[in-house]
């Protein structure tokens, strides 16, 4: 039996991996210095929830096969110099995957926007045709109790994200999987306090189609300008993918495709895009358009994408993850082509980018098919990041015809009178909004 010990087995990510391995037989522990729901519940279910919060080095032994490092630890933590002074195997999570999954066909999903979903697609779809499959995806999937499987199936799906792998490893997470088949979505500036420049986040991608094989082809959306740069620049096999042809309303889509329609769940430009993405790379694998659109014809999305929490038959909420500027404007402008009647947009700055004055003015009109948009946040999220405050008049200057709000108790004030009057909902946040209590939760 391999023993395995995760430091900051917290994470959402983490915690997953430490669940699917117990499951598959390895032996696991792990350390946290704080760990929340849901990943406090799920490891306790598991018998993995560490009996104590904090860093210890005395647990970490000469007989661990290995120690995989999450992003929360930092390069000082005890844990991890014990692990080095044994000479013990240290990894962070996607080269602990990858090398799980060097035998197998690896299909990576990657890109600024939608690689969330666009993973969730294509394993919707595999598991309703009963393929055997890994995965690694960034969010839970209806019918998948875990975001991780590590198994000895011949073909892993995997979501690449161009974050750092850990704190020790400042490769992007994508560059260690060598991908067989691929996507890239687009490309639309993100991670600011990782890639100082655009420059510098383009050239991630460049680097992640530089580790196709020979024999790999990516595929790519066609309007993306720099996408398009990249594929003329390479000698990796490379095929655009466009916009079906669709038609959506708030009951669903209908894609058109070889003379026939197919009924979908999905809704929005960018989801149906995503879709033809998924049904472009599961071809690669055998499966016809046919059968791909009839599968994914029970998809209903990935959780917090374009996730659907109450609707009546003039009304409709939506959540969504979305924080990156290109990620706002594409979700907020499908909810509001979908569906009728006023929309209030609300967006949290909640992340390292969207908290960066330098950044901030690339969300200019992210907002602007709302019929009434609010930016929430808390002052102290500047403190706690240690981060540079942004004054109010400088983040409503960047965003444009936009109400700052605070404090989660006005912000649930003004989201629960706009639920009252029968407005459309979207709140879109990587975080929480500080639990502020709406109404239809």
């Amino acid at each position: 039996m391999k023993r395995v010990h995760l430091i900051a087995i917290g994470g959402a990510i983490m915690h997953n991996l430490a669940i699917a391995l117990h499951r598959a037989g390895y032996k696991v522990t792990g350390s946290d210095d704080a760990i929340y729901n849901p990943a406090k519940e799920n490891l306790e279910k598991e018998g993995l929830l560490p009996t104590s919060m904090g860093w210890d080095a005395s647990v970490i032994s000469p007989d661990l096969d290995v120690v995989i490092v999450g992003m929360h630890a930092r390069g000082d933590n005890p844990e991890l110099a014990r692990a080095r002074e044994l000479g013990l195997s240290i990894m962070s999570f996607p080269e602990f995957v990858a090398r799980h999954c060097q035998d197998k066909k690896r299909i990576v999903v990657a890109g600024s926007h939608g690689k969330t979903t666009t993973t969730a697609m294509i394993m919707h779809v595999l598991s309703e045709l009963r393929l055997d499959f890994d995965y690694l995806v960034g969010s839970s999937i209806d019918g998948f109790d875990l975001s991780v499987r590590l198994s000895e199936a011949p073909l892993v799906i995997i979501e690449g994200d161009e974050y750092l792998s850990s704190p020790l490893d400042l490769r992007s997470k994508f560059l260690w999987y060598n991908p067989h088949v691929s996507i890239i979505t687009g490309i639309a500036y993100d991670h600011i306090n990782v890639f100082p420049t655009f420059e510098l986040y383009v050239d991630t991608f460049r680097k992640y189609i530089a580790t196709h094989g020979d024999d790999a082809v990516y595929f790519w959306f066609e309007k993306d300008e720099y996408l398009a740069q990249l594929a003329a620049e390479t000698t990796v096999k490379n095929k655009p993918y466009n916009t079906p042809n669709f038609i959506s309303d708030k009951y669903g889509s209908v894609l058109k495709h070889e003379g026939k329609e197919y009924k979908l769940n999905v809704v929005g430009k960018h989801n149906l895009e995503n879709l033809h993405a998924a049904q472009l790379v599961c071809e690669q694998i055998g499966i016809n358009a046919d059968s791909f659109y009839k599968a994914a014809g029970s998809f209903t999305g990935a959780g917090r994408r374009m996730e659907k929490i109450k609707e009546t038959e003039n009304q409709v909420v939506y959540r969504d993850f979305a924080h990156s500027p290109s990620k706002l404007k594409a979700t907020t402008e499908a909810i509001k082509e979908t569906y009728n009647g006023p929309l209030l947009a609300v967006f949290e700055l909640h992340t390292f980018s969207s908290l960066n004055r330098d950044f901030l003015p690339l969300y200019k009109g992210g907002m602007a098919a709302a019929d009434k948009a609010i930016v929430f946040y808390n002052d102290a999220v500047f403190e706690h990041k240690k981060m540079q405050f942004v004054e109010p008049s400088y983040v409503a200057e960047c965003f444009e015809n936009i109400t700052i709000v605070h404090s989660p108790e006005i912000l649930a004030e003004l989201v629960n009178a706009a639920y009252q009057k029968g407005d459309n909902i979207l709140l879109m946040s990587s975080g929480k909004f500080e639990e502020a209590k709406f109404e239809f939760n």
